[in-house]
């Protein structure tokens, strides 16, 4: 099944565009769910489903459950619970709401799922947050802790000290589990982003901040939409004016994507001179480019041995866009913390170069290649 994340700058018309790809597939006899949080479903859908996510009643859901796995812990402690009708979601439900959205677009008998993500910047945050979360769980409980919660009893009496209730390794399990599906959705060969932008002054430099995110992710940009173009023939010289203007940055935006000639990984919409009023004005606002069974996969980071010729191993990472004034990188244990720009990664080191210590790095043209010299202590050596 082919997912899409639909994203870009605020205001630009993703939501539209999500509601348009996901009809146009759907008219074309693909079975389409939409997901989204302000489309409305088409009235002749036919094949399409739109499914909503909905924070306020997610999060109310989700705590009474807590509440009640919780009740005998909270029961010692004296605590009033909460009844549904007084619980108001609290910051971040809807980012958790779109998550668990996500996982459930995997499921189902659809061929194709379409997401109306966030803008961009909450977009790019929201995609990392399951791998962070993880992390999280994983260094302030690690597995082999909660391996030993049948000696927690015990070791309670021995130590004299009280002992992490079972219900929280249980709770974390079930978030763990919960997290990794929604990081194998965002993971997934078929899984890719469409970036969605109004050709202008910012166009082009969230169109890089996009590129540099998604990399640091690994995930694929399958095309950007060009949204709202002007009648290029309009003979209103002000009209004119700001199509002129418009073009140069639609061109710009072609430079920016890699792409030469018309055309290409930029799809172009018009603009209909009024919001949309129905199926038919969502059909004209369809990209061109049908969703490929698989999108082109984004390069491996690879490994490259250079032992022979300088002694070292090379880490090839593409960050295609980086600027060496923006990029930080720091060791931490089996880890790497590579910060991009505004973004920040833990990236776990390949096995072999667990045995080695970082020596240097260079960037070039977007390739980040990150020096190893093996550790002799930790090398295997030859005879």
């Amino acid at each position: 099944m082919r997912i899409i994340l639909v994203t870009g700058l605020g205001g630009a018309g993703r939501t539209t565009v999500a509601a348009a790809t996901a009809l146009a597939e759907a008219r074309a006899g693909r079975r389409v769910l939409l997901v989204s949080e302000d489309a409305d479903p088409p009235a002749d859908g036919g094949n399409l489903r739109v499914l909503r996510p909905e924070p306020a009643a997610d999060f109310r859901r989700e705590f009474l459950a807590l509440q009640a796995r919780s009740s005998t812990a909270l029961d010692l402690l004296g605590a009033a619970p909460f009844e549904d009708a007084e619980l108001t979601e609290l910051p971040g439900s809807r980012q958790f709401a779109l998550l668990r959205a996500l996982r459930d677009a995997a499921e189902g008998d659809h061929e194709l799922a379409v997401v109306d993500l966030p803008p961009l910047a909450e977009a790019l945050a929201l995609l990392a947050l399951p791998e962070q979360l993880r992390r999280y769980l994983r260094r302030l409980l690690p597995p082999e802790r909660q391996a030993a919660r049948a000696l927690r009893p015990m070791l309670a009496q021995l130590a004299g000290v009280p002992m992490p209730a079972q219900w929280l390794y249980e709770t974390t399990g079930r978030w763990e589990t919960e997290l990794a599906a929604v990081q194998a959705v965002v993971d997934a060969p078929t899984t890719s982003v469409r970036l969605v932008l109004e050709p202008g002054p910012a166009a082009v430099r969230a169109l890089r901040t996009a590129r540099l995110g998604l990399a640091l992710q690994r995930l694929p940009l399958d095309s950007v939409v060009a949204n709202r173009l002007l009648p290029a023939d309009s003979e209103d010289p002000w009209l004119a004016g700001l199509t002129t203007q418009q073009h140069r940055h639609l061109a710009e935006l072609r430079t920016a994507s890699g792409i030469s000639g018309v055309g290409g990984i930029v799809d172009e919409l018009p603009h209909l001179g009024r919001d949309p009023r129905g199926p038919e004005d969502l059909v004209l606002l369809a990209p061109a480019r049908r969703p490929a069974a698989v999108p082109d996969p984004v390069p491996a980071w690879s490994v490259e041995d250079r032992r022979e010729e300088d002694g070292v191993l090379v880490w090839h990472i593409g960050l295609p866009g980086a600027v060496k004034e923006d990029l930080s990188l720091v060791r931490r244990g089996d880890e790497l913390l590579l910060t991009v720009g505004a973004f920040r990664r833990n990236v776990p080191l390949p096995a072999a170069l667990r045995r080695c210590t970082v020596t240097g790095a260079g960037l070039v043209e977007g390739d980040l290649r990150v020096r190893f010299t093996p550790d002799p202590g930790l090398w295997p050596r030859t005879p």
